[in-house]
């Protein structure tokens, strides 16, 4: 079948650019596919053209993909518009599906089984629980757990030496090769390998055993890798070795969409391409057909600032719509009001994207209350278990149970106290004795007088704090009991900090606030997805290849998105640098997400270097390609203090004490109470509802969500 009779047959329309990547077949290839440019089409396409038109054995054609979903996507696709039967032959598989096959095969070679693969995550759980509290000295959290197995899972997909996993242990403040080096340890006791150990260890039979990899040079002379910047070190060293004997290795992939990092993503196998492949063509995909220009004009002028990167250019084949969208807020947390206004009236698909999960956890608080609809991709339940707020918790719980010593021997050594482990079991021992509370008790040991005055400041505090609200608990174990300065100490990021202050508004006492914490993780653990929703969340990563109407992007703020800011001045190593310009892809993949309209927020007290890269302000060169207009948000209302709180005094225009109020949920009622912040701003109200209830409310949330005066 010539190349007319295969486009006609199979009713292909495609690009000039697309064509020459179906047509491009011999020797190695690097296809650079912008955001939605067509790439999996054009796979798809190509394994037809190499069947059809140049009478390729299937069987001698290896399709690699980096999701056992996607394998299952792109099979499904060939066989719609090719058939079952070619289908069924071909080769759809992930990295470590043709990892296992070689593993088995090189069983049977020398007559041994190998090592089990360790499927369950409970069983690692354990080993790295074990193995972290010998190393560590205390308890890991879920959190603990997780980020240690992302740590593993870079070292051993990097093919780190021991010098430099001790480097990545010191940057993350722990003794990384010693836990490595006893879970490895623990893996091969028990004769176990855990799925990066797959891969390194295929690649080992590859290279040791000269039968092996001719067997499999034989098979597969025709290898295609899609997502290819997503793939890591090991992974690409298995597929140049595979790819070794005839050169045919077609790679799709995209640097400036190469947001797994953290996985030991090596986008540098793109940039080298042609070093390590000599000979080698690179074709582009530039022509976007998902985007409206004004958002792909302004995606591309913001990649630019990558240096790690093809120079390439992204280019609209839609017409311009409306513009990119900043919407300008009087703070970080007006950004939940404005959401909760948006998904209470949604008209069209919308995905709010974000960074991290934590992120939309005070949205979802607010929705959940209203019983507003919404979907929620992937989520992550780590920020419940994360350090900080689990530190919080227990400091919370422990203000409610001073006599609790388990709380107390996790939390003593938080507060810049100088308390030494010996002197905080001895308190725990004679508040046991004395029925007093652990705090109490340091009055019974010898303690310096620094030490004791340190102890009796901790037992005020803790005193007072138990009758506050959450909000101002919070506030206090933060700035005056020495935590904050404990997590600054440590390098810890406070982040989490402000998320729980945002939860904790909604809630008048700690008790509660603990309860809904529980109440959240529970239901994001167990809610089903309301597939019917038009307001999605999801974080950029969960986002990666997927398309939506509308795309608003939160929390793009210097400190959060990106996590650290680089100036071209600054001085960086190179891994900050490499961070940092991943940090960028991820805002790259988020923007580019939108079809028709793309919104990004920018907070009056946080400043966001993405947004000034974005709209081209620090860029007097590329002024006049800026498609961006700016909306201001309705700012909250300041009025002060009313002087006689007995008397039917005006608050701002909606709170008025004696005022008579509307709720959906509770009916009518009175505003009976206000509480101010330092700024003498309204945060909460009381009302007692006819039916006796009184229930406290967030201002001016309640108002936005529907509350109403009764005129």
């Amino acid at each position: 079948m010539n190349e007319s009779e295969f486009l006609n047959r199979y009713c292909i329309n495609l690009n000039s650019n697309q064509l020459d990547a179906v047509k491009t077949i011999e020797g190695p290839v690097l296809l650079l596919a912008v955001p939605g440019s067509g790439k999996t089409t054009v796979l798809v396409n190509r394994l037809g053209y190499m069947l059809y038109c140049k009478g390729i054995a299937p069987e001698n054609i290896l399709t690699l993909t980096y999701t056992v979903a996607a394998t299952k996507d792109m099979a499904e696709r060939f066989t719609k518009l090719f058939g079952e039967e070619l289908a069924g032959r071909l080769e759809f598989r992930t990295i470590n599906g043709i990892c296992a096959k070689i593993i088995a095969h090189y069983g049977r070679i020398i007559g041994k089984s190998s090592f089990e693969l360790v499927t369950d995550e409970r069983i690692t759980g354990k080993l790295l629980t074990d193995i972290y509290l010998k190393v560590v000295g205390e308890y890991p959290t879920e959190s603990d757990i997780k980020s240690i197995r992302t740590l593993i899972t870079y070292c051993k997909n990097m093919c780190l030496n021991e010098n430099e996993i001790k480097q990545v242990g010191k940057d993350e403040g722990i003794d990384l090769y010693k836990i490595y080096s006893a879970y490895n340890s623990g893996l091969k006791e028990r004769s176990l390998m855990d799925y990066d150990d797959q891969m390194i260890y295929a690649y080992r039979m590859l290279k040791g055993s000269k039968e092996l990899l001719s067997y499999y040079k034989n098979e597969y002379r025709y290898i295609c890798v899609d997502e290819a910047q997503d793939t890591s070190k090991i992974q690409h060293m298995i597929i140049s070795i595979l790819a070794g004997r005839t050169g045919n290795l077609f790679m799709v992939g995209d640097e400036d969409q190469s947001i797994y990092g953290f996985r030991a993503a090596y986008p540098d196998a793109l940039l080298n391409f042609e070093k390590d492949h000599p000979g080698a063509k690179v074709l582009v995909m530039d022509q976007n057909y998902r985007s409206n220009a004004r958002i792909v004009e302004a995606a591309d002028l913001f990649i630019q600032h990558n240096q790690s990167r093809h120079k390439k250019h992204m280019c609209a084949t839609r017409e311009p719509m409306s513009d990119v969208s900043i919407v300008s807020l009087s703070s970080r947390e007006a950004q939940y009001s404005y959401l909760f206004k948006i998904a209470s009236d949604i008209q069209k698909q919308t995905a709010v994207l974000y960074r991290d999960n934590e992120s939309i956890l005070p949205l979802v608080d607010i929705l959940e209350r209203e019983g507003v609809s919404y979907r929620i991709k992937n989520a992550d339940m780590a920020f419940f278990t994360h350090r900080v707020v689990v530190d919080i918790t227990n400091m919370l719980k422990f203000s409610l149970s001073p006599s609790d010593p388990e709380l107390f021997m996790k939390i003593y050594f938080k507060f810049q106290a100088f308390l030494r482990k010996p002197d905080a079991e001895a308190m725990c021992y004679f508040a046991d004795k004395d029925h007093s509370g652990i705090l109490d008790a340091a009055e019974k040991i010898e303690l310096s007088s620094r030490v004791l005055g340190n102890c009796r400041s901790l037992r005020t505090h803790f005193k007072n704090m138990a009758s506050e609200t959450p909000l101002k608990a919070i506030n206090r174990l933060e700035n005056y009991m020495g935590y904050g300065d404990y997590l600054k100490t440590n390098n810890i990021d406070t982040n989490k900090i402000f998320i729980l202050k945002m939860l904790a508004k909604n809630e008048s006492d700690i008790a509660s606030f603990l309860a809904r914490l529980d109440e959240l993780r529970i239901l994001l653990t167990e809610k089903a997805p309301d597939y019917n929703s038009k307001f999605i969340l999801s974080t950029i990563h969960s986002s990666k290849g997927l398309e939506y109407d509308s795309v608003i992007l939160m929390d793009v703020i210097n400190g959060v998105f990106p996590s650290k800011v680089i100036k071209k001045n600054d001085k960086a190593d190179k891994q900050e640098l490499r961070d940092f310009e991943e940090e960028r892809r991820i805002f790259y993949v988020g923007i580019t997400r939108a079809k028709e309209k793309l919104t990004i927020f920018k907070y009056a007290d946080k400043a966001s270097i993405f947004v000034k890269e974005l709209t081209g302000k620090d860029n007097d060169k590329v002024t006049e390609k800026k498609k961006v207009t700016t909306k201001t948000a309705t700012p909250l209302l300041k009025k002060k203090k009313p002087e006689n709180a007995g008397v039917k005094a005006k608050i701002p225009p909606q709170l008025v004490i004696g005022e008579r109020v509307s709720q959906d949920r509770y009916g009518a009622g009175t505003i009976i109470d206000v509480d101010y912040d330092d700024d003498e701003m309204p945060t909460k109200f009381m009302v007692e509802f006819d039916g006796g209830e009184q229930r406290k409310f967030v201002y001016p949330f309640a108002f936005t969500m529907g509350m109403k005066i009764i005129k």
